[in-house]
């Protein structure tokens, strides 16, 4: 995956680094976070991706597989306060007996040994005509009054990402800002907190997760298919 990525070209070369290989090659796509005390990019301890169903009103039977070629973007890249910012942060793992700040739409200053956790949720409802649109977003709407709108009609998955940094030194995430994050230095970072996606599953293992996890309202995890089978390098 590249900047020059196309959903034709990610559906039909390369494997994936995600657990799957080639029955998901699909894109996944955030901000780098770097440390700002010396320009380094942080690396990510890991990056778990739902597609889910029974949230924000839309039951699961109503739930349709995602279309081959589908590609959407979540979140605000010009965020730079509380209120226009669309993602969320917070502490995981949190050794016992410390106490962590609780979520927010900005990097937390999560304790020595815990982790912080980026979040982003993307638009559950498609107009079930475009596979893009010129901002990447007028194709697809989140709910409203816990229903599709009558504008985009069909109803799938809610896609969200869960991305995770570990803190090894005290007070390091005070420093921490996303690549993204263009505005006064002296606010906190992860304002910008976005991201996007490119649909490479293949069809036939779509189909499947959907009516064996999403439609049948089935825990399946992050690795599983709901009809026997685990996704392929899950250990």
């Amino acid at each position: 995956v590249n900047a020059y990525s196309t959903a034709d070209s990610i559906a039909s070369t390369g494997s994936s680094s995600c657990n799957g290989g080639t029955m998901n090659r699909s894109s996944y796509w955030v901000p780098t976070l770097i440390d700002t005390s010396n320009g380094t990019p942080l690396a990510l301890t890991a990056a778990t991706f739902y597609y889910k169903s029974g949230y924000n009103g839309i039951r699961p039977s109503e739930i349709n597989p995602i279309p081959a070629g589908l590609r959407m973007f979540a979140g605000n890249p010009k965020g730079n306060s509380p209120e226009t910012a669309s993602g969320k942060w917070g502490c995981a793992n949190v050794p016992a007996g410390v106490l962590a700040p609780p979520d927010s739409m900005s990097i937390p200053n999560c304790p020595v040994g815990s982790e912080i956790r980026m979040n982003i949720s993307f638009p559950q409802c498609w107009d079930g005509i475009n596979l893009d649109s010129p901002d990447h977003r007028s194709h697809m709407s989140y709910t409203v009054g816990g229903r599709c709108p009558s504008t985009h009609p069909v109803a799938i998955p809610e896609l969200s990402y869960h991305i995770i940094y570990p803190v090894k030194v005290a007070n390091a995430p005070l420093l921490w800002r996303l690549s993204s994050d263009n505005y006064a230095s002296d606010l906190p970072g992860g304002f910008s907190n976005h991201g996007d996606w490119i649909n490479g599953w293949k069809s036939e293992f779509m189909n499947a997760f959907v009516k064996g996890c999403d439609q049948a309202a089935r825990d399946c995890h992050s690795h599983l298919l709901g009809d026997g089978r685990q996704f392929y390098g899950y250990q």
